[in-house]
C-alpha cells in the first residue's frame, strides 16, 4: 500500500531541517575560524577546535537520529518500490486485455502473422535487439531463419558446374571434383564418389557426395528424403523425427530429429529447417537442410544437440522425373560434438554416408506406392 501524502511532506520537511542544520553550524564554525586572527597559532587553534566542536555534533546528531534516518530511507525506498509496482501490475494487466481481444477476433495463424510482422519491424531498425528480445520472447523468426530461393538456385549451380567438368574429363582425365579447389577425393566407386575438404576456421571437414542410379526414379527416391513416417520404418537409427514448425509462406519446415550414435557415445538430436523445390523448368529436384534454435525445442538431458550441420542435395533426371535413371549431388557437413581426433571422425563420415545412401536407394526401390506424391 501507498504511504500516505502528508507523511511523505512531514519526511521531506524533516530532512530539509537537518540539512539547515548542519549549513548554519558549518557557517558558525568558519565564522569561528576566521574571527579574530590576532596569530597564526590561535588561528590555527579555533580551526582544530571548530572541526573538534564539527565532530562532536555530527556523532551527536548520528547517536540520536540513526534509527529515524533509516526508518525515513526504508520508507521512501517502500514508496518507490510500491509505485513501480503498481504501474507494472497496469501495463501486464492492460498487455492481457489487448492479447484477450486479439484472441477473439483474429484466428491463432493470423495472430502469428501479425507477431512475425512486428518482430520484422523492430528488426529492420534494431537487429541484435530484435533478435534478442525475439529468443526471450519464444518467438522463431522466420524472416532470417527460412532457406531462400537464392540458396535454392545455388545448388542447382553446382551441379550443373559438376556434370560439366564431368564430361569434360572423359577426354582430358580431368577429376571432375576439381571444379573448385580444395576438395580431395577420398572414395570411388562405380557410379559414387566421395570428396571433402576442410572447412576454414574449424577442426571439421565438408563432403561432396555424387552418384548415380539407373533402377529409380527420382521422384520416388526424392519422397522417400521428405517421408518421415516412412523413414522411421527403415532407418533404425531414428529415435525421434517429427515437423514442429511450418512457413506457409515458403514451404519451409523446421524438423526435429533424435538419432542414435554408436556405442559409448550419447544419441545426438538435430533442429534444422528444410526446403524443397522441383524445378521443371531446369529439371531439378533440391533439398536444402541446415541446423537452427527454435524456442519450441529447448536442449534436454537425453540428447546431445548438435548445432552445426548442413545438407544439399541436388537430384537431376535422365530423362524425366518418373523415368528411370538421374544423378545426384549431396554436400554435407556436420559437428557431432565428439572427442574424437579429425581422422577418426572423417572416416566415420566417409563410410557411414555410403551406407545410408544404400538405404535411402533400397526404401526407395521399395516405395512405388509413394509415386504421384
Amino acid at each position: 500500500m501507498f504511504q500516505s501524502t502528508p507523511r511523505q511532506f512531514i519526511n521531506l520537511c524533516e530532512i530539509g531541517v537537518c540539512a539547515v542544520r548542519v549549513q548554519s553550524s558549518n557557517t558558525v564554525r568558519q565564522g569561528i575560524g576566521k574571527s579574530n586572527g590576532k596569530s597564526e597559532t590561535t588561528t590555527w587553534i579555533r580551526r582544530r577546535m571548530g572541526l573538534l566542536l564539527s565532530w562532536l555534533q555530527r556523532s551527536g546528531v548520528g547517536t540520536s537520529k540513526k534509527v529515524a534516518s533509516d526508518n525515513k530511507k526504508q520508507d521512501l525506498l517502500s514508496i518507490f518500490a510500491n509505485h513501480c509496482s503498481y504501474v507494472t501490475g497496469q501495463r501486464l494487466r492492460r498487455a492481457y486485455q489487448i492479447g484477450e481481444l486479439y484472441a477473439n477476433l483474429y484466428s491463432e495463424r493470423t495472430r502469428w502473422t501479425l507477431v512475425g510482422s512486428i518482430w520484422r519491424r523492430l528488426q529492420s531498425k534494431h537487429a541484435s535487439t530484435g533478435k534478442l528480445v525475439a529468443a526471450l520472447a519464444g518467438v522463431f523468426l522466420w524472416e532470417d531463419e527460412k532457406v531462400r530461393d537464392a540458396e535454392l538456385h545455388r545448388c542447382g549451380l553446382e551441379l550443373q558446374a559438376l556434370e560439366s567438368v564431368k564430361n569434360l574429363s572423359a577426354s582430358s582425365e580431368k577429376d571432375e571434383g576439381q571444379v573448385e579447389t580444395g576438395w580431395e577425393l577420398v572414395m570411388e566407386k562405380n557410379n559414387f564418389k566421395v570428396w571433402r575438404r576442410p572447412i576454414e576456421g574449424s577442426h571439421l571437414c565438408e563432403y561432396r557426395v555424387w552418384g548415380s542410379y539407373n533402377d529409380v526414379t527420382p521422384r520416388q527416391f526424392f519422397n522417400v528424403q521428405l517421408d518421415m513416417e516412412y523413414r522411421k520404418t527403415w532407418d533404425a537409427l531414428v529415435l525421434k523425427l517429427e515437423v514442429v514448425d511450418r512457413d506457409v509462406n515458403t514451404g519451409s519446415e523446421v524438423v526435429h530429429w533424435a538419432t542414435r550414435f554408436p556405442y559409448p557415445m550419447y544419441s545426438r538430436d538435430y533442429v534444422y529447417v528444410r526446403r524443397y523445390n522441383v524445378d521443371v523448368e531446369n529439371n531439378l529436384m533440391v533439398l536444402i537442410s541446415r541446423a537452427v534454435q527454435h524456442p519450441g525445442v529447448p536442449e534436454t538431458q537425453d540428447y546431445v544437440r548438435v548445432h552445426s550441420y548442413q545438407s544439399k542435395m541436388v537430384i537431376r533426371p535422365h530423362k524425366s522425373f518418373d523415368e528411370n535413371g538421374f544423378n545426384y549431388l549431396l554436400t554435407y557437413s556436420d559437428d557431432p560434438q565428439t572427442a574424437f581426433p579429425r581422422y577418426c571422425v572423417s572416416w566415420m563420415v566417409s563410410s557411414g554416408m555410403p551406407d545410408f545412401l544404400e538405404k535411402l536407394h533400397t526404401a526407395a526401390l521399395k516405395a512405388k506406392n509413394l509415386e504421384g506424391w
